[in-house]
């Protein structure tokens, strides 16, 4: 039976963010906890072990696989900041164009530092994400 990796936790993410090395990303986390706490209306959880997310959903894949995840969230890994948004929300890449620098992933958007993108943007995306997610996996 598959063993879901990245699961809700009873971590602190304020000692998460204190974790981090760099003063800089640091301070990024701090200002993506505001905006995204702001943004979605939900407190901040730890997901696995350095994921910082935002509320969340359950899915449930046509093989049968099915778990939870966060709606949205961020994490300040060592090389770049990771943003998670909706895999498959088929608006994200006009949005994207707008962002400011970035690179993408399948799930993941990264970025070098807040700077770098406009933060309008950022908070419609993470509107954008949670409403298809919440209307591709409608929650019972």
């Amino acid at each position: 039976m598959y063993e879901q990796k990245t699961k809700e936790t009873d971590n602190s993410v304020v000692e998460f963010i204190e974790s981090v090395d760099s003063p800089k990303k640091r301070e990024d986390a701090y200002k993506l906890l505001d905006i995204f706490t702001e943004t979605t209306g939900f407190e901040a959880k730890m997901w696995g072990p350095s994921i910082i997310g935002f509320g969340s959903y359950h899915y449930k894949y046509k093989t049968g696989h099915e778990g939870d995840a966060p709606l949205v969230g961020f994490s300040p890994r060592k090389a770049k900041i990771s943003l998670y948004f909706a895999p498959g929300d088929p608006d994200r890449a006009e949005l994207l164009e707008k962002f400011g620098k970035h690179t993408t992933g399948a799930a993941c958007v990264y970025i070098n530092k807040i700077a770098d993108v406009d933060v309008e943007v950022l908070k419609t995306l993470i509107k954008q994400s949670m409403q298809f997610l919440l209307k591709t996996y409608p929650q019972e």
